[in-house]
């Protein structure tokens, strides 16, 4: 069983806290739904960009936000990762109630591989070294990182194997359980391409698997990538076995994504709050529901005698505002004020 070694400092501890301060925060706005949707699908860009730059994608925020708003196909390897990556993204939360196991890794890479690299969901079984080729043309050397500790398809199933019981066993606090997760997963080094960004992708899973609506209100990969040397250096310092440094690190980069997707979200909802005031229309239905404390569509077809649909487009309007909410998802579905 894996027995990951760190020590709970002063840092790590104080991060761990304001994790949760700040998350909790962000939770209490209740953002309207119109604002939610506007904030994850910005994340999902951003996130698919960031995750692949830290690996070297050459393509720029505004190259990776017009190919996936424009919807069209990728046509080279660098468009490729991105939609790959980005279409992983939207469909995570569905995997949500699944076990974090070497079938579910494997989908995840053969989803982010295919059509970029012929191995695309398979354990590697060749020798691979992490490092970065440094010097001029013709005198260039590979300066070696990292090493994993097997190159053999069986050992390597194994090792992942107990990194997956782990982490579905243990309770510790989820930023600790990802952390260790995350360095664990990069140290096997289970393909031959590819594992930062699994990595990075079955790291949000375990945070949405906790309760954090990562993608929704935030991301993380933004964090590593303003300094990748820096973010491979902590990374590669557990190697040695000692995790503090690179939690201390990692829970770091949590708590920046968290205060900097607060601080957006509360400009946003002030922003949201002066452009979309209620129209007079509108005013009137919520009066009618402060009065009578919850509404169907119907009751605004009586009161005010207007069509079903004239009906369904006032609730949408004020919830989209944040000003109501909705109990149910059928005819029998009521509105109150939020």
């Amino acid at each position: 069983m894996l027995n990951p070694k760190y020590n709970i400092t002063p840092k790590l501890l104080a991060n761990i806290s304001q994790i949760e301060r700040f998350y909790g925060q962000i939770e209490a706005l209740k953002l309207p739904r119109k604002l939610e949707l506007n904030l994850r699908h910005n994340n999902l860009v951003k996130s698919s960009y960031a995750s692949n730059k830290i690996e070297g994608n050459p393509l720029t925020l505004p190259e990776v936000t017009n190919l996936l708003l424009g919807d069209r196909l990728p046509v080279n390897r660098s468009e490729k990762e991105v939609v790959n990556y980005f279409n992983i993204l939207k469909i995570i939360d569905s995997y949500k109630e699944k076990s974090i196991d070497l079938p579910l890794i494997i989908d995840f890479h053969k989803q982010l591989m295919t059509g970029v690299d012929k191995a695309a969901g398979e354990i590697r079984n060749v020798k691979v070294v992490v490092g970065k080729y440094k010097g001029e043309e013709g005198n260039v050397t590979l300066k070696i990182k990292h090493e994993p500790p097997h190159h053999n398809r069986d050992y390597i199933e194994k090792d992942m194997e107990e990194l997956c019981n782990w982490v579905n066993v243990n309770d510790i606090p989820v930023v600790l359980k990802t952390g260790i997760f995350h360095h664990e997963f990069v140290y096997i080094h289970p393909f031959e391409d590819g594992n930062g960004r699994v990595c990075r992708l079955l790291t949000s899973l375990i945070f949405i698997q906790s309760g954090y609506h990562i993608n929704k209100y935030f991301i993380l990969d933004d964090y590593y990538d303003i300094d990748r040397d820096q973010y491979s250096d902590f990374l590669h310092s557990a190697d040695k076995g000692d995790k503090t440094a690179w939690l201390e690190y990692f829970s770091e980069g949590v708590k920046y994504s968290l205060q900097s997707a607060l601080f957006k979200a509360k400009e946003a909802v002030k922003t949201l709050n002066f452009e979309e005031k209620p129209t007079p229309k509108e005013r009137e239905v919520l009066s009618l529901i402060e009065i009578d404390k919850q509404v169907t569509s119907q009751d605004l077809v009586k009161k005010f005698s207007i069509s079903r649909q004239q009906a369904h487009n006032l609730l949408s309007g004020l919830m989209d505002k944040g000003l109501i909410d909705k109990k149910g998802s059928t005819k029998g579905s009521y509105y109150f004020i939020k």
